[in-house]
């Protein structure tokens, strides 16, 4: 019984070699589609937080900053997030602030008043199907902000 007991595992080795030594080469049409699909997904991260700036922009136009930011910025809060593959807001919170409640409101709000966000390229979503980002938004003492992806040079001197 042993004997044949490790015949039979020999002859499962020796087929386990063999099929592990073969190799299945796909179809041209298949290799094709597999590697023009990243090249189709577009938008590199910082292209994707580009248009995340504009929508939130376009959604919250009383509250942008047009020009320059003053050279001492009232705050500076810095909001982590996670958008799902339809560019839905998952989740968001203050990642870091200056403890300015109105400033994290304002951009808190701003954020949930701009989703659905622009879907994010496939290409850069986790296991989940999902994006987690970092935007910063730079307010000056008037309430209006710039957001950090896209600002304009900040003042150098205090007026």
């Amino acid at each position: 019984m042993y004997a044949s007991r490790s015949c039979w595992y020999a002859v499962a080795l020796i087929g386990a070699f063999a099929i592990s030594a073969c190799t299945i080469t796909p179809p041209p049409s298949v290799v094709a589609a597999r590697t023009a699909a990243p090249a189709v997904s577009g938008a590199t991260l910082d292209e994707y937080k580009a248009r995340i700036a504009q929508r939130i922009f376009e959604r919250n136009p009383s509250l942008v900053l047009k020009g320059t930011p003053q050279a001492m910025l009232r705050s500076f809060v810095l909001v982590s997030f996670t958008v799902d593959r339809g560019g839905r807001l998952v989740e968001s919170s203050v990642y870091r602030t200056n403890g300015d409640d109105e400033a994290e409101a304002t951009a808190l709000a701003s954020l949930r008043r701009a989703s659905p966000l622009p879907a994010p390229p496939a290409r850069l979503l986790n296991g989940k199907g999902q994006l987690e980002l970092f935007e910063g938004w730079m307010f000056n003492d008037n309430g209006q902000f710039q957001l950090q992806t896209s600002h304009s040079p900040q003042a150098t001197t205090i007026d």
